[in-house]
């Protein structure tokens, strides 16, 4: 069976999403880590599953935060998900673990991606741009933030009278779908 580790910032309602697919068999795998960057309620979902749970120290220098959560990585996984993870990995991880890292950003990349660029801000520069369709986008990780190639995006339109908290819900409706088919085809 494929090995899965989740990588998680927030709520981790991303991580739910794949989770119930696991559960479900939507996903042929097992989640064998969540590491979060931050005290999070991803941490709290993962130990309801009884999924290791682990914490480590955003404030470390970019290569020493990448090599902690290196060594809690099994050397067997076969796919590690960005699901909400706010931290930058360093190149060395990055390379090490070529097209076996894949993230979800909240807009139609290469649109509103970038540093700095998650949660509300994405959503807000959207609207403040005048675009008229915004998204979710799956795609592999690379050195350049949000830079890496495309896997799959849905798109969704952007109401008249849409705010960023609004736009911010369509779309997390879209990610949860997304991950999960991206997650389950990448291992099928």
């Amino acid at each position: 069976m494929s090995k899965l580790v989740v990588l998680v910032s927030g709520g981790g309602s991303n991580l739910q999403a794949i989770l119930d697919a696991v559960a479900n068999k939507t996903i042929s795998a097992q989640v064998v880590a969540v590491i979060a960057d931050r005290d999070c309620y991803g941490l709290e979902r993962a130990r309801q599953a009884g999924i290791p749970a682990y914490l480590v120290d955003r404030k470390l220098h970019r290569s020493d935060l990448s090599e902690q959560i290196a060594q809690l990585i099994p050397l067997d996984c076969d796919l590690i998900v960005l699901a909400g993870f706010l931290s930058i990995l360093n190149a060395k991880f990055i390379q090490s673990w070529s097209n076996k890292i894949i993230n979800i950003h909240p807009s139609l990349l290469p649109k509103h991606g970038g540093a700095g660029m998650w949660g509300l801000k994405v959503h807000q520069a959207a609207l403040d741009a005048g675009d008229s369709e915004s998204g979710c986008t799956v795609h592999y990780v690379s050195e350049e933030v949000d830079g890496g190639a495309i896997i799959a995006q849905h798109l969704v339109a952007i109401a008249e009278d849409d705010t960023a908290e609004r736009l911010q819900h369509k779309v997390l409706h879209f990610e949860h779908q997304l991950l999960v088919a991206v997650v389950a085809k990448l291992l099928a």
